[in-house]
């Protein structure tokens, strides 16, 4: 019975997601077509990614480029609602999607950055000896991707966002197709769409 309720609950989570998209599309449109100059528009807010465990301190969350250079990465909040948010990479200016990537041979699905041009950038997250672990989708709940950062000895860490008050969203992996390809970015193929989403949705 328990385990019928927790996969309502997830059917009931994506009947929501897809009916946020399509609101939020449907009233974007009506916005851009009866937007006023004067009208104000709700101010962007970056949420930190951290990698998180009870007995230790938050880690940080970067990407990697071919370079080895590390760059930020974010949740970033559009509007006052908090319960579903983009989660990015910020490098040179730009605004990097985040998607977890089914690579063969892989037993968990890696958590890459793209780049415009396709290139994959690692994401991981750095302890305080300077350890970089690697950040993967472990394991799934119906169409839920559960997303760590992997330690020595089997040890995973939550992956989360933080607001500047002190709020908390879990990082996910969402599956919104049947399919394992959920669709292709800048020629790479995707497995599932990544976000910041806040725990009593989960």
């Amino acid at each position: 019975m328990k385990t019928t309720v927790h996969y309502f609950k997830q059917v009931s989570f994506v009947a929501f997601l897809i009916l946020f998209v399509g609101s939020y599309s449907i009233g974007n449109a009506q916005d851009k077509e009866n937007a006023k100059p004067e009208t104000e528009l709700h101010p962007e807010i970056f949420w930190d990614v951290k990698a998180y465990r009870p007995e230790t301190t938050l880690l940080q969350v970067k990407a990697v480029d071919k370079d080895g250079n590390y760059h930020d990465v974010k949740a970033i909040q559009y509007s006052e609602d908090t319960s579903l948010l983009d989660v990015k990479v910020l490098m040179n200016n730009q605004r990097l999607p985040i998607k977890l990537i089914d690579i063969k041979g892989e037993a968990f699905h890696p958590l890459k950055g793209i780049d415009l041009d396709g290139n994959l950038l690692d994401i991981v997250a750095l302890t305080e000896s300077g350890e970089v672990l690697e950040v993967k989708g472990v394991s799934r709940s119906g169409n839920i991707i559960h997303i760590r950062a992997i330690a020595e000895y089997g040890l995973f860490y939550n992956i989360i966002s933080i607001s500047s008050d002190g709020s908390i969203n879990d990082v996910k992996g969402l599956k919104m197709l049947t399919s394992k390809v959920e669709g292709i970015i800048n020629g790479v193929p995707i497995f599932a769409h990544v976000k910041s989403v806040q725990q009593d949705h989960i």
